[in-house]
């Protein structure tokens, strides 16, 4: 495990108010009060935190690679109008893993379901 430097600090602060941001969200958020910071060391802790299991990276079809402060597995929701990100209040549901893994020799631990649609403040 790294040890929390400041720079590693003053990016999880970044990424706890954002909301499921793209790397350069965080770079962009991070610049303003310490321009000193590199992308390229934004980008190494967000990769590090990410195999850590502090945050998660989020893959989602036509869009850039996003972060969640949240590691714990969940279900997302993007919004077809504003492409804002949510997390859903969804238990996740192992019993799927266990039925795409019948008849398979994939050895399958999880999966990932982006939900989407029209969010609230679209509607």
């Amino acid at each position: 495990m790294q040890r929390n430097t400041v720079q590693r600090q003053i990016i999880i602060n970044a990424l706890q108010r954002l909301k499921h941001p793209t790397v350069l969200e965080v770079n962009d958020e991070v610049q303003k009060d310490h321009p000193t910071i590199s992308k390229t060391t934004i980008y190494r802790n967000l990769r590090q935190m990410d195999q850590e299991g502090l945050i998660c990276q989020l893959w989602i079809k036509g869009d850039a690679e996003r972060y969640d402060t949240n590691p714990a597995l969940h279900y997302h929701f993007k919004c077809k109008d504003c492409g804002n990100i949510h997390d859903l209040e969804l238990e996740y549901i192992n019993e799927i893993n266990q039925a795409a893994q019948q008849g398979h020799p994939h050895k399958i631990e999880n999966h990932d379901i982006i939900f989407s649609g029209i969010c609230q403040d679209c509607a």
